[in-house]
């Protein structure tokens, strides 16, 4: 049976097996068709763990969150502020005019409330993106899919499921910042084993360098990784705990293509397909010759499309998001028809792995950048500490400005305990070396720098503006780690 025929006749069937509730997410929808699209951002009331709290909303005309366009096509959208606060949203993936990129006063104004605005850009080419608030409202689920979809994604028999991860709390995003910041606020989280260590890291930094760099393992005693620096009450996974997770029909003997979006504004997960062996095709939107496996790791703002192929029989499949360094979880399950779908806890009997570069040295673009030396290249430091709370990019060859048809190389060196995903916005850049070996690596947006570690990627200056670059662990950017490339005579 085709894909097609199969989700046709299945809402008749499922009623039968397992309650599906409706979904208010992408996984139900079909591209639209290119054009002028009404997109609102809205409040709406969520239910986590019992409790209701009030969340931002992110959607089209039909309600459900997000947006599905067509490769080639245009961005054409209004966007209207249907709350009473001012907010604004960053295309995160996409690459637009430097004036509709969504940075507040960079070079646009906040979309006041009640305000409509209009986007027309070309949306480019195919891939799994999102859309988000670029301030603290981030943290209250102002974000959603922004799915593009090739002529050959259409024709493929292959059902798409789409993932939107998020880490909730209860507590608004002042308040948590307020929290981290406040003095002794470490020493009490006890996150990540390493609260005795906070004061004493700088001083040992660049001996861990030169151990990371030539392979050794670290000694006892040494400063450990901060891995969580926020304790959120809930982990959600398209708006649900694994609790009460969103149930998603599948064929058997099908393919299925997950399109997950990291969304957590401080945490990172491992994607865990359990039983079921995918291809990871794609990152941030881009394909990669496939890479076989269970588990990917996935840091805040990345996206991961999956390929799965399901056996001929009936099963349960969940896929999990584990929590890195700590053993809460979430996720989806895919369910064939007929079968039995046991209750899941939200949290697991083992910690979810520490994310490294592991799979990103293995992964290798489908279309690199042409071979070309870089007309300039920046040597940037990433610095920190939990203790001051303080996180900012240094740079030793002075501001990052470029020159329209410049190849540039960002060279960067974490010289902090926490992991730091850097995104640059309005380009697509590759990485191009990973702990000073060059590879042939992904085209990406973001890319996760591990303490101590060193990563360099590679763009071309096609699209003038002053464009944020920034760790996208929403605190970090918030208090410091964020810097600018500019292109000359763009303000």
């Amino acid at each position: 049976m085709q894909r097609r025929e199969f989700l046709k006749t299945l809402a008749v069937g499922t009623a039968a097996f397992v309650p599906i509730v409706k979904s208010q997410w992408l996984n139900n929808a079909q591209a639209a068709t290119n054009g002028a699209t009404e997109l609102s951002i809205s409040k709406r009331v969520l239910e986590v763990n019992g409790k209701a709290a009030t969340v931002f909303g992110l959607g089209a005309a039909d309600g459900k969150s997000g947006l599905v366009l067509n490769a080639g096509g245009d961005f054409d959208v209004n966007l209207l502020n249907q709350t009473n606060e001012d907010t604004l949203i960053h295309w995160h993936g996409l690459t637009p005019p430097w004036g509709m990129d969504g940075v507040p006063d960079n070079p646009a104004k906040l979309l006041t409330s009640g305000e409509t605005r209009h986007y027309l850009f070309p949306v480019g080419q195919g891939g799994t993106h999102w859309m988000h608030a670029h301030t603290l409202q981030e943290q209250t689920l102002l974000a959603a899919p922004l799915i593009v979809r090739t002529a050959a994604d259409l024709a493929r028999d292959e059902q798409e499921v789409v993932i939107l991860l998020h880490d909730f709390s209860f507590k608004t995003p002042e308040e948590l910042l307020a929290g981290l910041k406040a003095p002794g606020a470490t020493d009490a989280m006890g996150h990540g084993g390493a609260s005795d260590h906070v004061r004493t890291r700088m001083q040992s930094m660049e001996g861990m360098h030169q151990q990371h760099m030539s392979g050794s393992m670290a000694m006892p005693g040494m400063p450990a990784m901060d891995l969580n620096d926020i304790e959120y009450d809930a982990y959600l996974a398209n708006d649900r705990t694994l609790d009460d997770p969103e149930i998603v029909a599948v064929e058997k003997g099908g393919r299925v293509r997950l399109r997950i979006i990291n969304g957590a504004t401080a945490t990172a997960f491992t994607i865990d397909t359990g039983t079921l062996p995918g291809d990871l095709i794609a990152v941030d939107g881009n394909e990669v010759v496939p890479v076989s496996g269970a588990r990917f790791p996935i840091s805040m703002g990345q996206r991961l499309d999956i390929r799965l192929q399901l056996p001929p029989g009936s099963g349960v499949f969940p896929i999990l998001a584990l929590r890195e360094g700590a053993k809460e979880r979430t996720g989806i399950i895919l369910t064939t028809q007929g079968a039995n779908i046991s209750k899941l806890n939200a949290s697991g009997t083992e910690s979810g792995p520490v994310l490294d570069l592991f799979v990103e040295e293995m992964l290798v673009a489908t279309q690199s950048l042409a071979q070309r030396a870089p007309d300039r290249t920046y040597a940037l430091t990433l610095t920190g500490d939990m203790a001051s709370y303080i996180w900012e990019i240094g740079s030793a060859d002075g501001p990052m400005k470029v020159t329209t048809g410049n190849r540039v190389e960002l060279a960067m060196r974490n010289m902090s305990m926490m992991a730091h995903p850097m995104h640059l916005h309005g380009h697509h850049f590759q990485v191009v070396a990973v702990n000073g070996k060059r590879i042939n690596g992904a085209i990406r947006d973001t890319v996760l720098v591990p303490p101590m570690a060193e990563v360099a990627v590679q763009f071309d200056t096609t699209n003038p503006g002053r464009w944020p670059f920034h760790c996208h662990h929403l605190y970090h950017m918030a208090t410091g780690m964020m810097s600018f490339v500019t292109y000359e005579n763009a303000i």
